[in-house]
């Protein structure tokens, strides 16, 4: 485990296998901190002969929150002013900050919903870093796709819990809502919450995240014209991000190879490790 700094903000990170196997770098979602990809998810992908890593975003986890960080210089923690603090590309110069840390120039690079947003703005921005990318279960921000379905906004927006119970309670909401049907296991996710919130109760960050997401605008013009080698893979039973988002997402880069899991909501379930993982590894083992 380490840290590294983009401007004032800093990121922590992991690592699991060989460095001198090609790096594969792994970048979540809204509000989720790297644990997410557990270690057993990332020791199987190391097994391919791939330097993993994982690391927190801005505002979760172990890596700096924005009202602790922030100071009279924004543009020294690479954000913007008004009601979002930063966004998405800031969250990406993050990613980056990463590989510069470990002197890794280019890097397969996975991630899931939010984390599939800053992979693409990172395509768009810094496409020189990339050998392959891979967006799963995740959109481009044009709004007439990949929206959430009335039932998962809701829980999406509900107040943050306080106290651990509530905070339970609410990943299983979430879960049971746009999670996979065949997934479902409540003491899996109860298991898991509470270490994540052992870790770090960090919430306020999920807010400006989300803002990051919301008004970080369309990326299908700048996707358009990716050399990327790119693999798009979304649920058929997601209903927080609408499978027509990896659709789309599939569409607007040139060359992009769409697989629909078919079963896989909103989540990366143990249940589908083998299939995301093989798929993961096909895709990059094209292209070492």
């Amino acid at each position: 485990m380490a840290v590294t700094r983009n401007g004032i903000i800093e990121i922590f990170f992991e690592t699991f296998g060989d460095d001198a196997d090609p790096a594969m770098l792994l970048i979540n979602g809204l509000g989720s901190q790297c644990i997410s990809y557990e270690d057993e998810f990332c020791d199987r992908i190391a097994a391919f002969g791939y330097f993993v890593i994982r690391f927190d975003n801005r505002d979760v986890g172990l890596s700096s929150r924005w009202d602790e960080a922030q100071g009279a210089n924004l543009e020294a923690a690479g954000g913007v002013s008004g009601d979002a603090p930063y966004s998405l590309s800031d969250m990406a110069n993050d990613a980056v900050a990463v590989l510069d840390a470990l002197g890794i120039e280019r890097a397969h690079v996975m991630g899931l919903s939010m984390g599939g947003m800053i992979v693409q703005a990172m395509a768009i921005d810094h496409p020189e870093r990339f050998i392959t990318l891979t967006s799963v279960m995740s959109t481009t921000g044009d709004v007439d796709v990949g929206q959430a379905s009335e039932e998962a906004l809701k829980v999406l927006l509900s107040p943050m819990p306080t106290d651990r119970e509530g905070a339970i309670a609410l990943q299983l909401a979430g879960a049971r809502t746009w999670g996979s049907p065949d997934a479902y296991d409540v003491t899996r996710i109860t298991e898991h919450t509470n270490r994540a919130l052992d870790r770090s109760p960090k919430t306020a960050g999920v807010g400006r995240q989300m803002k990051a997401i919301l008004t970080s605008g369309s990326r299908s013009e700048g996707l358009s014209t990716s050399q990327i080698p790119t693999l798009v893979l979304h649920g058929s039973n997601d209903t927080l991000v609408n499978h027509s988002g990896g659709v789309r997402t599939a569409e607007v880069i040139p060359g992009a190879r769409l697989v629909t899991i078919e079963g896989m909501g909103h989540d990366l379930a143990p249940n589908y490790w083998d299939r995301v993982i093989a798929l993961l590894t096909e895709h990059a083992s094209r292209h070492r």
